[in-house]
């Protein structure tokens, strides 16, 4: 049972790094993408390089193992909390307050 757990932990760590890069590029792209003259080309490469990494990522790392495909797969969805979190913080410190549109 212990063997089972540390031999999902690289599989954990490697979901992680898979959900950091998908969602941390995802959140690129839309910064870059809002300004950019070619927003399409963006999006559309963005996406299909995020899509590669993470379904070539999930086939390497799961090896036809479930266990591994759903730690993974948690190390994914953690990496999708982060990027979540550290995006959140850095669009609040950054964004300029908006002046009220009331009457007072």
């Amino acid at each position: 049972m212990m063997n089972d757990v540390v031999a999902t932990l690289p599989a954990l760590a490697a979901g992680l790094f898979i959900g950091v890069a998908f969602f941390g590029g995802l959140w690129w792209t839309v910064r870059k993408g809002i300004t950019s003259s070619r927003s399409a080309w963006w999006f559309a490469g963005s996406f299909l390089a995020r899509i590669g990494l993470a379904t070539g990522g999930f086939y390497f790392v799961s090896r036809g193992d479930f266990a591994r495909l759903v730690a993974c797969l948690l190390g994914f969805m953690t990496g999708r909390a982060l990027i979540i979190r550290l995006t959140k913080s850095f669009t609040m410190a950054t964004r300029p307050c908006k002046e009220s549109s009331h009457a007072p």
